[in-house]
């Protein structure tokens, strides 16, 4: 399996965690607004490498990975914003912030490999 097949199964794991966290935050806890904003930067994350996947060229690949990269990165923010806040516990928070720091890792590590192949 090369990297943007592990990329793109870790980010739709990643989206369906997002999804999931979105549903208890607002079922459980009555969180609605940094809930929403995760929900949204977290799926972001793979629609942006999917959209990356079918680019028009090197460059534009180089362009969608770094939407996503910005995705993940603000996804991570929401993590520790809602830590922060007691919406989740430290379990949880090192769970998902863990794979989104992974996510993030492969992303930077897909863009520099093109990047250097592009010269």
């Amino acid at each position: 399996m090369n990297q943007k097949d592990i990329l793109k199964e870790k980010s739709f794991s990643f989206a369906i965690k997002a999804v999931a966290l979105y549903k208890y935050l607002q079922e459980e806890k009555r969180e609605f607004i940094i809930s929403k904003q995760f929900l949204r930067s977290g799926t972001s994350v793979g629609a942006n490498i999917r959209e990356a996947k079918n680019a028009q060229s090197p460059k534009d690949f180089v362009h969608k990975l770094h939407i996503a990269q910005k995705e993940c990165d603000e996804s991570l923010y929401w993590l520790e914003l809602m830590s922060a806040t007691n919406y989740i516990g430290l379990q949880e928070y090192e769970k998902v912030a863990c794979e989104a720091s992974e996510i993030l890792r492969i992303i930077k590590s897909s863009i520099l490999t093109v990047k250097q192949k592009m010269k």
